[in-house]
């Protein structure tokens, strides 16, 4: 009976609402660089708006401790792309929306788990009506696009489901 109790004691299931999958008795850090911008076009809020949305997010839905370097989790890159592309062209060959989009390079290193290492970009776009200006758009459009890539690079780093 006693060896029962203990079986089931020792078998424990763990949901997390939040997605993430960290073994937090050996993963306890975690690390960014700050991504800079390197695409052609720039939008100067960018960079300051991503980083922060990227820290926030590991901040408030994991119980990982933010060092300046070398975490058990290590996180880094670069905004690689904000540019803009015509769709939707009309009958006189005029575009009628826009589309706005964001790149980013990730480098992901796990040292407690290498395996789980990856470089890879992720994107996200937004198209909005041609009759408007970008500057009018541009804020909102960024940020649910930030919104969008924070969520992609949580989920392919510590969501590992």
């Amino acid at each position: 009976m006693l060896l029962l109790l203990t079986l089931a004691s020792s078998c424990t299931i763990s949901y997390k609402l939040n997605g993430a999958s960290i073994d937090y008795t050996t993963t306890k850090t975690i690390s960014f660089e700050a991504f800079p911008i390197k695409a052609p076009l720039v939008y100067a809020p960018l960079a300051v708006n991503f980083n922060d949305e990227l820290t926030g997010k590991f901040a408030s839905q994991t119980r990982l401790e933010q060092v300046r370097q070398d975490g058990d989790l290590q996180i880094s890159g670069a905004i690689t792309g904000y540019s803009l592309s015509p769709q939707a062209v009309k009958a006189d060959a005029y575009a009628a929306q826009t589309r706005l989009t964001i790149k980013v390079k990730v480098k992901f290193v796990n040292k407690k788990n290498p395996s789980e290492d990856f470089e890879q970009e992720f994107s996200a776009y937004r198209d909005f009506d041609a009759t408007r200006l970008l500057t009018d758009v541009q804020d909102e459009l960024c940020n649910e696009m930030i919104k969008e890539l924070v969520e992609q690079i949580f989920n392919a780093t510590v969501a590992n489901w």
